[in-house]
């Protein structure tokens, strides 16, 4: 149970350390250091979402008797137009743009900059509870060693997400230690997620497949609809395109090594 412990806390201390640099940087965040860290989650959460969520789904489903792709093809599309939902309905602005998206509110900017990464956070942390379940559950393809394989990726890649939120709340002229509290706080909702997701799955366990697709819509909706978009706009595209590669790469190779 230690190593489950360590997977759902371990994403929130990559968001912890992230924010943590609004004490050390001085001023804004380069562009094309934000482009680079956008591609970067980009790539990670894309490689995630077909060896750790994708393939176990698909295979879990064959074993189970089930039309392979089925659970897959519908957990994909449900998770997808989950965050859809999220999206239209959840006030949010990103740091690039003057116009908030979701339902109308009075909330203030710096809120706002903070709800769109929790955005984020929430499809990582369902990623990383139903992994953590099929692990418990010894479902075939997912080991507690691919789980943490997968958690780690997720820490890697909210370091760069943490610091994303809190350097531009600094610079909307928040204390740091404001800064970095709200940008903490926007990555509280992985554990709690992934705790909620790992009960679920422990009263439905045949519902496993779906959730995994599930996790993994989600998390490319994120990508489609954020990320890739804000790492693309304007000059020097191609830092963000190199950010894709590497994340993309390392998560691959943390999940093929690790789950060895």
């Amino acid at each position: 149970m230690d190593k489950v412990y360590l997977g759902l806390l371990l994403p929130f201390l990559g968001t912890l350390l992230g924010s943590s640099m609004v004490f050390l940087l001085r001023g804004s965040m380069g562009l094309g250091l934000k482009k680079l860290l956008l591609g970067f989650a980009s790539g990670v959460m894309v490689a995630a979402s077909v060896w750790s969520l994708l393939i176990p789904s698909i295979e879990m489903s064959a074993e189970l008797g089930v039309v392979a792709w089925l659970p897959a093809a519908v957990g994909f599309l449900m998770g997808m137009a989950f965050l859809f939902l999220l999206d239209t309905i959840i006030p949010h602005i990103h740091t690039e743009s003057h116009e908030p998206e979701g339902i109308k509110s009075s909330l203030k900017r710096s809120t706002m900059l903070a709800l769109a990464v929790t955005l984020h956070n929430i499809p990582e942390g369902m990623a990383v509870g139903v992994v953590l379940a099929g692990a418990l559950e010894q479902v075939s393809g997912i080991s507690i060693a691919g789980a943490l394989a997968l958690t780690v990726g997720m820490a890697v890649q909210n370091f760069p997400e943490g610091a994303i939120v809190s350097m531009p709340l600094r610079s909307e002229g928040l204390s740091k230690f404001k800064a970095f509290s709200i940008g903490a706080l926007s990555g509280i909702v992985e554990p709690v997620f992934a705790f909620l997701t790992m009960l679920l799955i422990s009263f439905v366990t045949p519902v496993l497949p779906y959730l995994l697709a599930f996790a993994a819509g989600s998390m490319i909706y994120v990508v489609v609809e954020e990320l890739i978009p804000e790492s693309q706009a304007g000059s020097h595209s191609n830092i963000g395109t190199i950010g894709v590669a590497i994340g993309f790469v390392l998560m691959m190779v943390l999940d093929v090594a690790l789950a060895a």
